[in-house]
């Protein structure tokens, strides 16, 4: 075996699902630490009228109850579960049926109790198909005790613990041996596709074995009631492999023309669709190009009614308007010629306004050049009668009077002098004081040498 097949993890986790199923269905049983059930009420009514505790009975998958004391006692069977009491010296058993109670004498009877609901063998045949390959089958196996009294002859129920193991153990190498035998003339696909043929052989050899067959008494007291194959696996992964890679090629080939199918499928609609599409198309535009041409003619009458509507318009407002400026240049012409007739009489009034304005302001002013003639000849005989009187009082002044004016105005003629950078003395003489005419001529001379002075002090420009 290669190291993929001893790899095989979907068989291992196979096997593994198969244990836990098989552990949940065993049944849970108490364990001899564990605390004992509570008592039912024939257990406390034996001790509440004085008698002795019931004895445990032994740990198993049925329920029985003993109660009483010593030799008094009775045991009491669940409904679903087989009993069989016998007795020393008694040839039959005392009672046998399904749920019957029954007083016992531990002294000289015995009894055994077993199960009677259906029970369950779960089946994991390996087995070697007829390619030589293995092939792991798992199935289960359901069967229930159809007749006790030979039931109980027959088969091994003395297992304290679980009565029915060495029985299930029984019937699961005969259901495996009978699964390998057909499975062995078997393909390896035919077991993986059809496992009527398993389930059909296994149910036969099983009823043969459990229930006998020709309704003979040769049968085990069984009754099976369903054979079922859960699942088959190749315990080789590379085989198992290999009978999927004709399937897998054969549903890729599938896949590929149905991909090929569909996007032909595809592809001619598109293309059908796309006709459509360019025929819709090219019809709208006809249509458009229809609904265009109607529009532009509608449009063209229109704009040439409107041209020739406006031009008429255009013309009736033209002569509307010359008509209009025709009266209206009659009517100025009319206007301009009452207006240059008022304007010339305007004109011939403002003349003669003008003229008698004008003979009246050449009047006034005569009448004013002859008042100011007379005003200035009489002013030029005031000067002159003044500039007399001014002779006549300025030769009746004496040269005291004189030099007293004079003497007055010198603070004031000194005060504009500039203040002289040296002291010069002038000495006037020859001249008669007691004169105008000297002292003028003494001043002058004064004034001279001032000025003269005063020009060379003042710095040339």
């Amino acid at each position: 075996m290669s190291t993929a097949d001893k790899g095989n993890a979907y068989l291992e986790r196979v096997v593994a699902q198969q244990a836990v199923l098989e552990d949940d269905l065993r049944a849970r049983r108490a364990a001899p630490g564990e605390p004992a059930p509570p008592a039912g009420p024939l257990v406390k009514r034996e001790r509440a009228i004085g008698g002795a505790a019931p004895d445990k009975a032994a740990p198993g998958p049925v329920d029985v109850r003993i109660t009483g004391f010593w030799r008094w006692k009775n045991v009491l069977v669940p409904p679903n579960a087989f009993v069989v009491h016998t007795r020393r010296g008694r040839e039959k058993p005392l009672h046998v049926g399904l749920g019957v109670s029954f007083r016992f004498n531990p002294s000289t009877d015995s009894f055994l109790v077993v199960p009677g609901a259906t029970q369950t063998i779960l089946i994991n045949a390996y087995c070697v198909c007829r390619e030589l390959q293995g092939v792991l089958v798992q199935g289960y196996v359901q069967w229930i005790i159809q007749t006790f009294p030979v039931a109980y002859r027959k088969l091994d129920f003395s297992d304290p613990q679980d009565p029915m193991r060495l029985v299930n153990l029984q019937l699961r190498e005969q259901a495996e041996a009978a699964i390998k035998d057909k499975v062995a003339t078997m393909g390896v696909r035919d077991v993986l596709s059809d496992k009527q043929p398993i389930i059909e052989e296994l149910t036969a050899r099983l009823r043969a074995v459990a229930e006998g067959e020709d309704d003979s008494d040769q049968g085990l007291g069984l009754r099976i009631v369903t054979v079922q194959i859960k699942e088959a696996v190749v315990s080789s992964s590379r085989l198992w492999e290999n009978l999927q890679k004709p399937y897998r090629a054969e549903q890729g080939q599938l896949a590929r023309l149905a991909e090929l199918q569909s996007e032909e499928a595809i592809t001619q609609r598109e293309m059908a669709a796309e006709r459509l599409k360019e025929t819709q198309r090219l019809e709208n535009e006809r249509e458009l190009a229809g609904l265009r041409a109607r529009n532009e003619a509608w449009q063209f009458d229109t704009e040439v009614a409107e041209r020739l509507r406006r031009t008429q318009r255009q013309h009736d407002d033209s002569r509307a308007v010359a008509e209009l400026e025709t009266q209206t240049t009659l009517h100025a012409l009319r206007m301009e010629r009452e207006r240059h007739t008022e304007e010339a009489e305007t004109g011939r009034l403002r003349i003669e306004r003008e003229q008698e304005l004008k003979g009246l302001e050449l009047a006034g002013e005569l009448e004013l050049a002859r008042s100011r003639a007379l005003a200035d000849h009489e002013r030029a005989l005031l000067d002159v009668e003044r500039l007399r009187m001014r002779a006549d009082i300025d030769n009746q002044q004496s040269p005291a009077s004189l030099q007293a004016k004079l003497i007055g105005l010198l603070p004031e003629i000194m005060a504009k002098l500039p203040k002289p950078e040296e002291l010069r003395m002038v000495s006037i003489n020859g001249s008669d004081r007691t004169t105008v005419s000297g002292l003028l001529a003494e001043l002058a001379a004064m004034v001279g040498v001032l000025r003269s002075a005063v020009d060379r002090d003042t710095p040339a420009s």
